[in-house]
């Protein structure tokens, strides 16, 4: 450890999931990556940058809310649900259904 820095010990913790292991362990090793390379959190780019990287990776549809507090009541589809904390960073991730839009005749 060089001098004059201290090493920072983050608590990471899954609130509740229905989401597979290995995309638990993506979400949460992105946003933990991102929370530590910002000086000050940045709620917006982090709810951005987790947004595109589930939609580009497991296709479309994806939502994202983070923030140090908020309340929130959501449906989302059958294995697309993480609720997680990095310090006191709390992230709402979570998929719903696109259905095609059907074209008025």
């Amino acid at each position: 450890m060089e001098k004059g820095k201290e090493e920072r010990k983050v608590s990471v913790r899954v609130r509740a999931a229905d989401m597979p292991l290995a995309m638990q362990r993506r979400a949460v090793r992105l946003a933990f990556d991102a929370v530590a390379a910002m000086p000050r959190l940045d709620s917006k780019r982090l709810a951005l940058a987790l947004k595109k990287e589930f939609d580009a990776t497991y296709g479309p549809a994806w939502h994202c809310i983070v923030g140090t507090g908020f309340g929130s009541y959501v449906t989302h589809s059958v294995g697309g649900f993480l609720y997680f904390s990095v310090d006191k960073v709390y992230v709402l991730l979570f998929r719903t259904a696109v259905e095609p839009l059907g074209h008025p005749q």
